[in-house]
């Protein structure tokens, strides 16, 4: 059996990304899949800010740091 961590993003909000981006049709695996990409990513870029933060001497995480953390994601 697979653990199954909660999620903080709702599949229906997966759904219509998918939708938005032209697919006519969403599958519930691909909604579940895509949040699970899109939260590793995601966790991956709020441990990055935290530590640029961390190495500012800042407690708070900045959009800034967001911004920076978010570049190796980036597809521009």
């Amino acid at each position: 059996m697979e653990f199954m961590k909660s999620s903080e993003l709702p599949i229906t909000a997966m759904s219509r990304i998918l939708k938005k981006a032209g697919a006519s049709s969403v599958s519930a695996e691909s909604a579940v899949e895509l949040r699970r990409v899109i939260e590793e990513i995601a966790d991956s870029i709020a441990e990055s800010a935290v530590d640029m933060a961390s190495h500012a001497k800042r407690k708070t995480v900045k959009g800034e740091d967001v911004k920076l953390a978010s570049k190796p994601f980036s597809k521009f």
